[in-house]
């Protein structure tokens, strides 16, 4: 496994993350267990998490149950596993019915890390994500919250997820004002099928020295062979989309084959090319589908093969405003 630094830090993270949302959900506890060992076994140093993960099929249900905390949590408790992991998690989802049990207030920050740190059994979190845009809590009032959290030991390094440019830009000059380090890292969607990231995001967290970490590299799915597996009578619930994509998929996947690669690990290869990108976050359901994945560092794409990645999948051609302007 290969390590970077996530972003401007000093901090090692491995160069793909687990993530654990399934936890809870479609993958038990010990299967869960199975696939936490895999990972460490297998180099991964950086887990994913949230408060809200786990237990239900999120979002359809208006509240966290926090599942997946505690699962790690259990799986903390073991021994000796604490201190090999890069610890992410995230605040914003509503974890109750109350009109405070959600968003980036300072009041809920505060009570969101304690519930997090009970449930994860550690008296300390790594890397503290704000799962979302708060546009009505002030930034003084966040980055105050954050802070505190920080000088108390709780929170080592603070990160933003599907904020835009302009958001990471007012988070760091709020933050650079009050003399902080500030967001470190920005999670968002992206993959080759979704690239609008390029356009602002990109260019903002790369100018303010955040690492880039991917959700949902493989598309839900679309990346992962889902043509193979339609063939072998798998459909499932990405037939609608397969339908509308077919030309561009059955190009990608004869480009994965003729070069000799797994779908999968072509997607992920594909972000990890990106220097932006610190580490994408797969979300195994089962130890196997942890291993099959492992590959992917190691797949290096020619010259050649980007550019016909590129018109399979074409992004916006440029970073705004260049996109569509002069």
């Amino acid at each position: 496994m290969e390590y970077t630094h996530l972003g401007r830090t000093g901090l090692q993270v491995s160069r793909l993350a687990l993530g654990t949302m399934n936890f809870g959900y479609v993958t038990d506890e010990a299967t869960a267990f199975e696939i936490m060992d895999a990972a460490i076994d297998g180099g991964i140093n950086f887990f994913d998490t949230a408060d809200v993960y786990g237990g239900r099929q999120w979002p359809e249900i208006p509240k966290g149950y926090g599942v997946s905390e505690e699962i790690i949590g259990r799986w903390f408790d073991q021994g000796g596993r604490r201190d090999k992991v890069v610890l992410a998690t995230k605040v914003y989802q509503p974890m109750e019915y109350g009109p405070n049990d959600r968003k980036l207030s300072a009041y809920h920050i505060r009570r969101a890390c304690e519930d997090s740190l009970r449930r994860l059994k550690t008296d300390h979190i790594d890397l503290y994500q704000m799962h979302h845009v708060d546009r009505a809590t002030p930034w003084d009032e966040l980055w105050q919250a954050m802070d505190l959290l920080v000088q108390q030991g709780k929170v080592s390094y603070i990160g933003s997820s599907n904020f835009a440019g302009w958001h990471i830009a007012t988070a760091q000059g709020e933050a650079k004002a009050r003399h902080l380090l500030g967001l470190v890292s920005e999670q968002s969607l992206y993959n080759l099928t979704q690239r609008t990231l390029e356009l602002e995001v990109i260019p903002a967290a790369r100018y303010h020295g955040l690492g880039i970490i991917p959700w949902s590299p493989l598309g839900g799915g679309l990346l992962g062979g889902v043509l193979e597996k339609a063939r072998d009578g798998r459909r499932g619930a990405l037939a609608e989309q397969v339908e509308r994509l077919r030309p561009q998929l059955e190009a990608y996947e004869a480009l994965c084959r003729e070069i000799g690669e797994r779908p999968s690990d072509v997607a992920l290869a594909w972000l990890l090319h990106n220097p932006a990108v610190a580490a994408p976050i797969i979300g195994p359901r089962t130890k196997e589908q942890l291993l099959t994945n492992l590959h992917a560092p190691d797949v290096v794409l020619s010259t050649e093969t980007l550019t016909e990645l590129d018109e399979i999948w074409p992004g916006p051609g440029a970073e705004a405003p260049e996109a569509y302007a002069w």
